[in-house]
């Protein structure tokens, strides 16, 4: 009886514990991406407001190399961070982490230059709380996104492609746009179910849980 009493009573508590920790997982998750994005909105700021900084992506006779490696290098910073998440240590990983956040602001530069600084600060609030909205659905809800996901990656692909054909051949492009939001915070809300399920799993006392 002692010991039925004694597993009952660790199962009961051991549900508000691991509420907790995923809590305290998902409050890590959200402020690295609170640097990432500080990081990344400095950036473009600093680069698209000093003539300096400036003269290094963009010249009289056109885009620099380092234009070209600041617009490509965050796609080869995904790929080397994902493929070499269980080689790399946590260090080189926070490393990766922020030179990705940098060289984002430095590709997006381009945002400020065309757009004034009111009229994007207006679309960051409506756009964050579009994707705060879909963080708390991913988060709460118990219907499996991973369907939905799958669906929403195919677009994504659909939509890059289109977007190279949109360069070279012009034409607007509010309909890709249009699509990207809707991906993207369909797909915000299934990252965040994934990491919620995640954290069951992670203990962030580990490297891999930190990783």
């Amino acid at each position: 009886m002692d010991n039925r009493n004694t597993n009952f009573n660790y199962t009961q508590t051991s549900q508000p514990e691991q509420a907790a920790m995923a809590k305290t997982f998902m409050a890590n998750v959200f402020s690295w991406m609170f640097l990432a994005l500080a990081v990344t909105g400095l950036t473009a700021y600093a680069f698209s407001h000093n003539l300096q900084l400036l003269s290094l992506l963009i010249t009289e006779t056109g885009p620099t190399l380092f234009f070209y490696v600041a617009v490509f290098s965050p796609f080869a910073f995904i790929l080397l961070m994902s493929f070499g998440f269980e080689r790399m240590s946590l260090p080189v990983m926070i490393v990766l982490f922020v030179l990705f956040s940098l060289m984002m602001g430095i590709s997006m530069f381009t945002i400020f230059l065309v757009y004034t600084e009111a009229y994007i600060i207006q679309t960051f609030f409506i756009t964050a709380g579009a994707f705060a909205g879909m963080a708390v659905l991913g988060y709460t809800t118990n219907t499996d996104l991973t369907k939905m996901a799958s669906i929403l990656y195919m677009a994504l692909f659909g939509v890059i492609i289109a977007s190279v054909v949109m360069i070279f051949t012009g034409g607007s492009t509010f309909l890709i746009d249009l699509a990207c939001v809707v991906i993207f915070t369909g797909l915000t809300a299934y990252k965040v179910q994934m990491l919620k399920n995640l954290s069951a799993q992670a203990s962030l006392d580990t490297v891999q849980g930190k990783k």
